[in-house]
């Protein structure tokens, strides 16, 4: 009832956020690359750990943090060099570990039990993005006015929370079938070595791009 007062504000928040997260990019990586080695319970572990990223952006937007983070460029630079070189260290570890990967039904499932590691993973990928950073601060800063109420904002970060996590969790639950599974795994060290490649590509991408993304979302 809440949100229909402010169905303007929800419905260009809710297209944003879908054109946002079903682009192909790090957390789809991520999530995709946890499904095929963990399967779906990996999967969405990793939906979990991104889910819990927006979490982060949302409480510091709604916070009033993100106006301090718009006016400190050095902190982006920090951000930047961070999510590239933590993209680029897990390529290059799946490049490196390609030759360990072992097609077995067992080994994947053990894998997914480290749902810790997994869920970490996810959150950082997510976390450190400083793209996803300044997605969140245009959305609360351009799309959301001022006078919309803090309840009503955290009634949005709730709903983009909970969209993102359904959204890899179909995902997961999708990529997780054992048909899907059983063709990837059959290559496994060439999948390893396509992923690693794709994130190294991501994180290159990031320091490439960023800049222009900053200048294109931020006055």
């Amino acid at each position: 009832m809440i949100l229909f007062m402010y169905w303007g504000e929800f419905f260009t928040i809710s297209l944003a956020h879908f054109f946002a997260v079903a682009s192909p990019g790090p957390d789809f990586v991520m999530v995709f690359r946890q499904s095929i080695q963990g399967g779906t319970r990996a999967g969405m572990w990793a939906s979990l750990g991104v889910s819990l990223g927006i979490v982060l952006h949302v409480s510091y937007c709604i916070l009033g943090v993100a106006l301090l983070l718009s006016r400190w460029p050095l902190f982006f630079i920090i951000m930047k060099y961070t999510a590239a070189s933590y993209l680029f260290f897990i390529g290059l570890q799946s490049i490196r570990n390609a030759s360990l990967a072992v097609p077995d039904e067992m080994e994947t499932s053990e894998a997914a039990s480290d749902f810790r590691r997994v869920i970490i993973s996810g959150f950082l990928t997510n976390g450190l993005n400083p793209k996803a950073t300044l997605f969140f601060l245009a959305l609360f800063a351009v799309v959301i006015g001022e006078q919309t109420p803090i309840h009503v904002q955290i009634m949005y970060g709730v709903y983009l929370v909970v969209a993102t996590f359904l959204w890899f969790a179909l995902l997961s639950k999708l990529i997780g079938v054992r048909s899907i599974r059983s063709r990837f795994l059959k290559s496994g060290h060439w999948f390893e070595r396509g992923m690693g490649v794709i994130l190294i590509f991501l994180a290159l991408q990031l320091v490439l791009d960023f800049d222009l993304v900053r200048s294109s979302l931020l006055p």
